[in-house]
């Protein structure tokens, strides 16, 4: 009996303090707080290792001033330029450049996470082709050789 009673009030226990724990508060709308443009950026057909960059626009549509503290990359391929820790107030406008090194065949699809003050998040991503120039921009051409050697 005393082993079902010390079992009985450690289940009571535990689940006194499993109801203790805090809950995460819920996360603020980004929408209501920042206007970001080119959020998924298309480049289209790019040349195979042509580096190419754009700029992110984030505009601070809140009463409050917002403070970009990071920004994280997907992979070593994507450079991220920005001004880590500024804060911009109510109507300012900042950018994040995201430069791509374009070493990929084909399609590809990178992301980037920029990180602002008070728990904000977004996900950024890009994409596009890669392809490869030939190493010739046009095959030989018999005839016009042919041509060439009859008019010396």
């Amino acid at each position: 009996m005393k082993r079902f009673t010390l079992f009985m009030s450690s289940l009571l226990i535990a689940a006194t303090m499993n109801a203790q724990t805090p809950t995460a508060a819920p996360q603020a709308d980004i929408t209501k707080i920042l206007d970001i443009k080119d959020a998924n950026h298309d480049f289209g057909k790019i040349a195979y290792g042509k580096p190419v960059e754009f700029d992110v626009e984030i505009k601070n549509i809140s009463k409050d001033s917002v403070k970009i503290e990071s920004v994280k990359v997907g992979c070593g391929c994507t450079t991220p330029r920005y001004e880590a820790g500024k804060s911009f107030g109510p109507g300012e406008t900042i950018k994040v450049t995201l430069g791509f090194n374009g070493f990929a065949e084909g399609h590809f699809e990178k992301s980037a996470d920029l990180f602002f003050n008070n728990g904000l998040t977004k996900k950024v991503t890009f994409h596009g082709e890669g392809y490869k120039v030939p190493e010739t921009p046009a095959p030989a051409n018999g005839v016009v050789e042919k041509m060439k050697k009859g008019s010396k």
